[in-house]
């Protein structure tokens, strides 16, 4: 029985897909009707893979899953759009405020 092997993934990390067309064409579509938008990069975990988080100027945002950080960079120097790595600056206020605001509208549990 072996429980540790070497180089084997499991979970969403495992598949190994390619990236969707799909979710390249909404992110692209997402910086094209909004203004403002800025990219960062998700780093891998073992549950998912890379992920993008694109958020406008009024906090709201999207994620979809990309290749790699370097796709995720070349996504954004082809669009014109700034690239952090969140795990140096972290998330955007307006990202918790837009966050907030939705919860509240929703009728989650008021802040107080």
């Amino acid at each position: 029985m072996a429980w540790f092997r070497r180089g084997r993934r499991t979970g969403a990390a495992a598949t190994g897909r390619p990236v969707s067309r799909a979710d390249l064409d909404h992110l692209e579509a997402f910086v094209r009707s909004r203004r403002g938008v800025e990219a960062f990069i998700e780093p891998r975990t073992t549950v998912t893979e890379t992920t993008v988080i694109l958020i406008a100027h009024d906090g709201e945002w999207t994620r979809r899953r990309v290749d790699s950080p370097e796709g995720a960079r070349r996504f954004a120097h082809r669009l014109a759009i700034p690239i952090y790595d969140v795990r140096l600056v972290g998330y955007p206020q307006r990202m918790r405020d837009f966050n907030a605001r939705r919860r509240r509208t929703a009728g989650g549990p008021a802040a107080g």
